[in-house]
């Protein structure tokens, strides 16, 4: 695996082909990629986080009314930012089928920043990549101490172990190495390019299953950003939570 250089270049990857049926109505008839906080949506809440990092060469995947997505980057001008579409038109990919659909969209990078398009937060993307880069990880997790239905689990030097579903009690254990702590994962993650040649190739399937086949023989760490304001916009209450929290793209700053 290639080590990162001390000024890396980086891209990004907006996740935004999903059916978003937790926000219906919306969704009956728009992507939720288009749900608007605060007079802006959430792809364009997202695009101008990554710019306050200085990321604005970006890949967009789509599926679900794609085309609603195609119009609104291309009337706003990708925000000023250069953004490449990512077609799922065909089939929904999830995680990481997407990921490896996109694949040739992300070369010539040194770390790429994968994050859930209905995901807003402060978290420091700068901190988080100093981590990712001093520690010459595969993959780093973006985590937090909050409560939720699923859990990463990490040993005690932060490496990632498992995975624990607490509303079934299904758990996958990779590695042995008790004790382990539970952290929700927060659907931004920063991957070594290099570890794209080790997806499973084409086809529908999650990262949270890649990322467990992984970590028997690559180093993947959560980055705990407990503290920062975070939130998942998936249902209508939680639209309504972040306008609350997010009053203009600037709260979104570092």
């Amino acid at each position: 695996m290639r080590q990162l250089s001390e000024n890396p270049v980086v891209k990004a990857m907006v996740l935004a082909a999903g059916l978003g049926t937790r926000l219906q109505p919306f969704t009956r008839t728009h992507p939720k990629a288009l749900a608007q906080v605060n007079g802006k949506t959430l792809l364009e809440w997202n695009i101008r986080y990554l710019q306050q990092f200085g990321i604005r060469n970006v890949v967009v995947n789509v599926h679900h009314f794609a085309d609603q997505i195609i119009q609104t980057i291309q009337a706003h001008q990708g925000w000023g930012s250069i953004l490449h579409i990512s077609d799922e038109t065909e089939q929904v990919l999830e995680t990481g089928g997407g990921l490896y659909h996109a694949r040739k969209l992300l070369e010539d990078c040194d770390a790429l920043v994968v994050m859930n398009v209905d995901i807003l937060t402060n978290l420091d993307l700068q901190l988080m990549l100093a981590q990712h880069i001093a520690r010459q990880s595969a993959v780093t997790l973006a985590v937090t101490d909050r409560v939720a239905s699923r859990y990463f689990l990490f040993n005690q030097r932060n490496r990632l172990c498992g995975w624990r579903n607490q509303t079934t009690g299904e758990e996958k254990l990779v590695l042995m190495d008790a004790p382990l702590f539970p952290k929700a994962f927060s659907g931004i993650q920063i991957i070594n390019p290099a570890m794209l040649q080790h997806l499973p190739g084409a086809g529908k399937y999650s990262l949270v299953d890649v990322y467990l086949q992984w970590a028997p023989n690559y180093l993947l760490e959560g980055f705990n950003h407990t503290g920062d304001t975070w939130i998942d916009v998936g249902t209508p209450a939680t639209l309504a939570a972040a306008e609350r929290l997010f009053a203009s793209p600037d709260q979104s700053s570092r």
